[in-house]
Parts: C-alpha cells; sequence; structure tokens
C-alpha cells in the first residue's frame, strides 16, 4: 500500500507527464526548488521563486516531456523520482537543440505539502548525492 507522500509525489508526476505545471497546492510556501544541474543550476525560496524558474524554464523550451520509470520511497519524507525528460530548445545557438537525460527528482514531503526538490539532469548525480547504488531503493512501478 501506497504511502500519503507516495501518493502526492504520483500526483505531482503524473500532472508534469500531461505538461501541466500550473498547479502549486502540493507545495509548502516556503518550498526550496533546487536545479542541481545541467543547463541552469540554482536554488529558488517560495512560490513566487519556483513559478518564476518555471516561467523562465517553459519560454526557452517546446515539446517538453518527463515520463515516470520508478518511483523510491527512502524514508518517511523523501521520495526519489526516476524519469525520462526530453525537449527542444526555441532559438537556436549552443545547447539549445534536442535535449534528452536520465533525469531524478528528490520530493521532502512534510505534512501532506512538498518542502523540497531537488531535480537532477544527471540521474547518476542524484545516486551519488544520496549515497545510493542505482538498483538501491525500495522500487514502486508508476501507476
Amino acid at each position: 500500500m501506497a504511502s500519503a507522500n507516495l501518493d502526492l509525489v504520483r500526483s505531482i508526476s503524473g500532472a508534469w507527464e500531461r505538461r501541466d505545471f500550473s498547479s502549486t497546492e502540493w507545495a509548502h510556501p516556503e518550498i526550496e526548488y533546487v536545479i542541481a544541474d545541467g543547463p541552469k543550476p540554482g536554488h529558488h525560496t517560495g512560490l513566487v521563486e519556483m513559478a518564476a524558474f518555471w516561467r523562465d524554464f517553459l519560454s526557452s523550451w517546446e515539446d517538453v516531456a518527463t515520463e515516470v520509470e520508478e518511483y523510491r520511497e527512502l524514508d518517511g519524507e523523501r521520495v526519489l523520482v526516476l524519469h525520462r525528460f526530453s525537449a527542444r530548445g526555441k532559438t537556436s545557438g549552443p545547447g539549445l537543440g534536442q535535449v534528452r537525460s536520465n533525469a531524478a527528482g528528490l520530493f521532502h514531503v512534510r505534512g501532506g505539502k512538498v518542502t523540497r526538490v531537488v531535480l537532477y539532469w544527471d540521474r547518476e548525480r542524484a545516486f551519488a548525492d544520496l549515497g545510493l547504488a542505482p538498483e538501491a531503493g525500495t522500487a514502486d512501478p508508476p501507476g
């Protein structure tokens, strides 16, 4: 039986798979939103900064797609989502062509709200940061 935290993260990821990035009901007002690596790493605090990040990000890319491969509930507060990400840059220039990555997102949940998200373009970096082997953790398939 899935935990409430896992169910919450599944609902967020499901919306993102449908390319719906509009909801923030799941986020704590002072959420920490971290982009650990990739073309534009950064740290954002609060709903306003998180929304500004997404507006900027989505304005630069088209055909943004994410597909969940696996959920791993790491402990009572953290859920790791392994997913494939792809997008195409809207303008020409270095690094703005087609991008594909095996990515990961680490969601920290407390009191029914996500308090911190760390997104990784490079899944291997997520495993290293968390001290996990790629096959470690409790796997729970999508759905």
